[in-house]
């Protein structure tokens, strides 16, 4: 287990990077857990990262690729709601990185 620092505070992450308790999370949280990944958050990843807290805590489980793919386009639309478009944004793994950057567990479904 690990520890960030962020605006003062420390917050504990697991040995994968991924938030120990999904309640420590803030924007300021997810720009450390980006950058920590080489990333600069757009507002198309904060759209996405939104996108899957709100769906976390409405339903309370990680849903794997396809449904969350199918999810993303029914609330964002289709030009959205697809693969291609998920991995241009998370190259190394839409599923794993945005629900990691969004301080979500991490999904069961991703190695």
């Amino acid at each position: 287990m690990g520890m960030v620092e962020v605006e003062g505070r420390s917050v504990a992450l697991t040995e994968e990077g991924f938030l120990c308790d999904y309640r420590d999370w803030d924007e300021a949280v997810a720009v450390i857990l980006a950058a920590r990944e080489g990333m600069n958050l757009t507002e198309a990843h904060w759209e996405i990262l939104r996108f899957a807290r709100a769906y976390y805590l409405r339903f309370q489980h990680l849903p794997n690729m396809r449904m969350f793919v199918k999810a993303v386009a029914q609330a964002l639309g289709e030009e959205k709601g697809n693969s291609r478009y998920l991995y241009r944004l998370f190259p190394k793994g839409p599923l794993k990185y945005a629900f990691k950057i969004a301080g979500l567990p991490k999904p069961p479904y991703c190695l």
